[in-house]
């Protein structure tokens, strides 16, 4: 087993003026073996999915003050728009309602 330093160059924020620091990380290689593999079948999307956007409607809706606070500070958390995730909410409750809502009858 051997062991390597890997020296890494990591930018200073641009408004401190300051030049660049190095971190350091210590990388262990070593010959055993893996242990036992599994492939694991492609599950990502085609360039043609990722791409592909359902049409839109736009509607008014009226929410409460607390939902909208909890979704703009989510969506702060993850770099995103809060409308976005209320989307995706809403997608996500028809896809999993979508088998049981074409069953005829009202449901109790």
């Amino acid at each position: 087993m051997s062991a390597k330093t890997q020296r890494s160059e990591v930018p200073e924020k641009a408004n401190t003026g300051a030049g660049r620091r190095y971190a350091e990380t210590k990388i262990k290689y070593t010959d055993e073996p893996l242990g036992k593999v599994q492939v694991v079948p492609d599950f990502l999307p085609s360039p043609a999915e990722l791409a592909f956007r359902e049409e839109g409607v736009k509607v008014t809706l009226a929410l409460s003050k607390k939902s909208i606070e909890f979704f703009k500070s989510e969506a702060t958390k993850h770099h995103t728009q809060y409308q976005r995730m209320i989307r995706r909410l809403i997608d996500a409750y028809v896809d999993a309602q979508a088998p049981t809502s074409r069953s005829s009858g009202p449901r109790a």
